[in-house]
């Protein structure tokens, strides 16, 4: 093999690291490289091959009315900052480095930047052979001075994601879970040849890397990289892990929640618990999972959720980012509706749009639409809500009607197990994934006293669709569906014998149940029906409509609903009243909003409720 060279011998040669190397090496991009046991072989007249990354924006500059496009779906930091339209969010650096020392981890909705913002610090962090410098010159952190400029491409990095570990079995998603440890190990594959390390971790690094490592070994492997990465390069390491939370939730929803926790447990304490030869510990999650069950003695471990200021602005958009993107895009006048359905999120102390459905919409001609919805499975949502009881669930319901809220302690520390045997938790797990927002509150985040609410008309179609049809003892699929073609059809009389037939089949406490309540049924079976934009208790004409139907396809009929509730009312006072709600509709001019956006046919429904009786005037 004398013709040969080792990574670590490419790399002095070519003044790259021996990590690059490697990575060349599998991407057959050094003509005559090959893999002799664990190690990569070079020839010795190899040359450096050319860097074919993008550094520059160059490409834009061509044509200056070209507009870059949005990052939507793209999680490379290193590609969103140069080739698209990039939310500076990089001051986050700076804040990291101020809690120098700590393991972090943020808990924010699925789609509100985590990922993006872990590649930010990876790329900042990671030492490397090449001047990673210029994905960040021209950002905000360049701006902060030495202190944190010299922090840049110090530290080895250990980067795991877990966001596709949603097996149905805890075998499957065990060795799922080897195997993304076993690719990041893979990563580091130039430690095999390294002097630095001892032989008996080359060993063991070989061994996780191949597959063959043993339960224990790879619960520690953190522990064994991390060592022996800062053997190697003489600097501690980072550990950085994205979506930590997903294989536990998955876990949670499947049945192999203990046998999940039980792993999670010994593999995060390995790496993060009093290990000196760590710099930094990143992770990234929906929830946090309570520290007796998961983070057990790691007393340095400091979670922003988002109850927390700290971080508060760096996931999501604010209204100045919007603004300032809806201006680039040249769409000003569009910024009400983003707003609309897109904002109302309160992370600590800053107003939060959501970035992912603000970037679909735009980059999607402006389409109003819940993006957010479509971005993930809701198979944990449909277990909390299937172990909740009638009275919660009816609670739930309520706050479809705008503007409604209910008050509630959240925790921001979830105990899967005690998600059916206390409501609140319920509340809390709603509010950290993204479907709730939490007003002014007092105490706490192991016990917050706040008002919740749906904090946008996108997630009140996401709650609609997704929690809301997940209570099949009240609304099923059949009777919805049945609904849904009675009021595009005009047909009062059906809609009356379906919303009668659906509270007979429920439980008495229909009897006393007040307007709002009824108010969210049925702006939750409205909310169901496709191809409408549906709003609620909005300003027109003389007074606020209950309920508006406003169609996508201006050929298809417009609806307004009236609804009103009296208990113990004989036949023919509901009836009465149910009249009383049209003649409402009329006198107030309900339907000029309707009429101004060129609908042609509107159909104008009151319904009267009293207990499980139900009358509908329709014309």
């Amino acid at each position: 093999m004398d013709d040969f060279m080792l990574v670590r011998d490419a790399a002095a040669k070519w003044g790259i690291s021996e990590r690059r190397v490697s990575s060349l090496c599998k991407d057959g991009r050094i003509d005559g490289a090959i893999r002799n046991g664990h190690a990569w072989m070079i020839p010795c007249d190899a040359g450096r091959p050319a860097d074919r990354r993008v550094i520059s924006g160059a490409y834009a500059k061509a044509d200056g009315n070209r507009k870059l496009p949005l990052p939507v779906g793209i999680s490379d930091y290193v590609v969103a900052s140069t080739d698209c339209y990039y939310v500076d969010k990089t001051l986050m650096i700076r804040d990291v480095i101020d809690e120098k020392g700590r393991i972090l981890m943020w808990t924010r909705p699925r789609r509100f930047g985590k990922t993006l913002n872990m590649d930010m610090l990876r790329v900042f962090f990671e030492k490397s052979g090449d001047d990673t410098s210029v994905h960040f010159r021209n950002r905000d952190i360049w701006r902060c001075g030495s202190r944190y400029v010299g922090e840049q491409g110090r530290y080895p990095v250990i980067c795991l994601s877990f966001k596709d570990v949603k097996e149905r079995s805890y075998a499957e998603a065990y060795a799922l879970l080897r195997h993304v440890i076993s690719v990041e190990a893979d990563r580091h594959s130039y430690l095999l040849t390294s002097d630095s390390c001892s032989e008996r971790d080359r060993r063991e690094l070989a061994s996780v890397i191949d597959g063959s490592a043993s339960d224990a070994s790879c619960a520690c492997s953190l522990a064994l990289l991390s060592r022996m990465l800062h053997a190697h390069h003489g600097t501690p390491a980072i550990i950085m892990i994205d979506e930590y939370d997903t294989p536990i939730q998955s876990a949670y929803a499947n049945g192999y929640y203990e046998d999940m926790v039980s792993f999670m447990r010994v593999f995060l304490s390995s790496g993060l618990k009093d290990n000196r030869n760590l710099a930094y510990g990143f992770l990234t999650g929906i929830l946090r999972v309570a520290k007796e069950s998961l983070f057990s003695g790691l007393n340095n471990l400091k979670v922003y959720s988002i109850l927390s200021s700290r971080y508060s602005s760096y996931f999501g958009f604010s209204r100045d980012e919007v603004s300032r993107m809806c201006s680039y895009y040249g769409v000003e006048d569009r910024m009400v509706d983003l707003v609309r359905w897109y904002d109302g999120y309160h992370f600590g102390s800053h107003e939060i749009f959501n970035p992912w459905s603000v970037a679909c919409c735009l980059d999607d001609g402006c389409r109003l639409a819940p993006y957010w919805l479509a971005t993930s499975s809701n198979d944990l949502i449909a277990k909390v809500i299937d172990g909740m009881d009638d009275d919660s669930r009816r609670q739930l319901l309520s706050l479809v009607q705008e503007g409604a809220s209910l008050s509630t302690t959240v925790d921001t520390a979830v105990v899967y197990p005690r998600l059916h045997d206390d409501p609140p938790s319920v509340y809390s797990f709603l509010l950290m994934a993204g479907y709730l927002d939490a007003g002014d509150g007092t105490g706490d985040e192991s016990a917050w006293s706040c008002t919740v609410s749906i904090p946008n008309l996108e997630v009140s179609k996401a709650f609609s669709r997704e929690i809301v049809s997940r209570m099949r003892n009240i609304v099923s699929p059949s009777v919805s569906s049945e609904i849904e073609r009675a009021l595009v059809n005009g047909d009062g009389n059906a809609l009356r014998d379906h919303l009668k037939g659906l509270l007979m089949r429920s439980a008495s406490h229909f009897d006393t149940a007040k307007e709002d309540f009824f108010h969210g049924i049925v702006l939750c079976l409205c909310a169901l029906t496709g191809g409408y934009y549906t709003t609620s208790n909005r300003e027109a004409g003389d007074g606020r409509y209950d309920i508006q139907m406003l169609p996508y396809d201006r050929s298809r009929p417009g609806m307004l609903i009236e609804l009103k509730a009296e208990r113990g009312c004989s036949s023919e006072r509901l009836k009465a009243l149910a009249q009383e709600g049209l003649e409402q509709i009329r006198d107030r001019n309900y339907c000029v909003d309707l009429l101004s956006h060129g609908v042609g046919t509107i159909f104008l429904y009151s319904v009267a409720f009293s207990g499980k009786d139900v009358e509908i005037v329709c014309v």
